[in-house]
């Protein structure tokens, strides 16, 4: 077995584990304060993606203008979404049927976005451009180093917002009792709309930061949703460090298991460890038993 390489094959894990772990931080901020698994959550990414393409290649504008319209659009989508659940859910619908309509709301997204932006594979400009950093002799892509900054920035503005403003505090009520959020005056439909927007938005930074690795097309962003939520099962479902934690961990694992064993079981390994977690340990390593309603 070579471990000479094994440092290599941590850090780019680590790079691409970052982008699972804000796809899964999307996920569990959704869940903790609503209840409800988004499986929209992969073609919200992907069409934001594409937008974002859009205005770099046919509007010619900056990347970072670009990125700052992906999030405004995945911030909207996930206010539709909300939207559009919201009849279900006021009239008190069961967890499988709110899974059903964000399965429903994902299919819709995926035949816009083919409508609008074709059915090829396209590939997505990076970031940052040039020749890799060696850093203790290990190569990490600029884009990676974007990547890396991305995520720790969003971590630490999603831990401060939770703690230390009044939406935060809203969310924080709702995940432990929303009916009890809501006898205390917190209007939970306002408050589970901006965590949809928000978890979305989420998405859509993966979707927009993953493009550039994986390509771009109507399908690729649904292993990315998978491997997030992997992530987010094995972290925990109700810990959004836990879910960035179990992000860092499957892109690690993912990668070593590629390079060890099989690039073709790769795919493989992530549905394996979905089973074996919830078996093991349903609440995942951070994760906590849900308490509360939906909302």
């Amino acid at each position: 077995m070579n471990l000479d390489i094994l440092p290599q094959l941590i850090a780019s894990g680590l790079s691409v584990g970052s982008l699972y772990a804000i796809m899964a931080v999307g996920f569990v901020l959704i869940f903790k304060t609503t209840h409800i698994v988004n499986f929209s959550h992969g073609d919200i990414a992907m069409f934001s993606a594409f937008v974002a393409l859009l205005g770099l290649t046919s509007w010619g504008i900056p990347y970072w203008q670009a990125f700052l319209i992906a999030i405004v659009v995945g911030f909207v989508l996930g206010l539709v979404a909300n939207t559009l659940l919201r009849p279900a859910i006021s009239r008190g619908a069961n967890v499988f049927t709110l899974m059903i309509g964000t399965l429903g709301i994902s299919l819709m997204l995926n035949a816009l976005a083919g409508n609008f932006f074709g059915y090829q594979t396209v590939s997505f400009p990076r970031a940052i451009i040039g020749p890799p950093l060696r850093i203790f002799d290990i190569a990490i892509t600029r884009h990676s180093i974007v990547v890396f900054i991305v995520g720790g920035i969003l971590a630490i503005g999603l831990y401060l917002m939770l703690k230390h403003t009044r939406l935060g505090t809203a969310m924080r009520a709702m995940a432990r009792n929303s009916r009890a959020a809501q006898l205390m005056g917190i209007s939970i439909a306002s408050v589970a709309m901006l965590a949809w927007g928000i978890g979305s938005a989420m998405g859509a930074v993966a979707g927009v930061l993953v493009a550039p690795v994986v390509f771009l097309d109507l399908t690729r962003m649904i292993l990315v949703m998978i491997k997030g939520f992997a992530a987010a099962v094995l972290g925990g479902f109700t810990s959004l460090p836990g879910a960035f934690i179990g992000g860092l961990l499957v892109g690690v694992f993912e990668n070593l298991i590629g390079f060890y064993i099989s690039s073709q079981f790769q795919t493989t390994f992530v549905f394996l460890l979905i089973v074996i977690i919830l078996a093991i340990k349903p609440t995942g390593l951070l994760g906590a038993p849900v308490a509360g309603g939906r909302t």
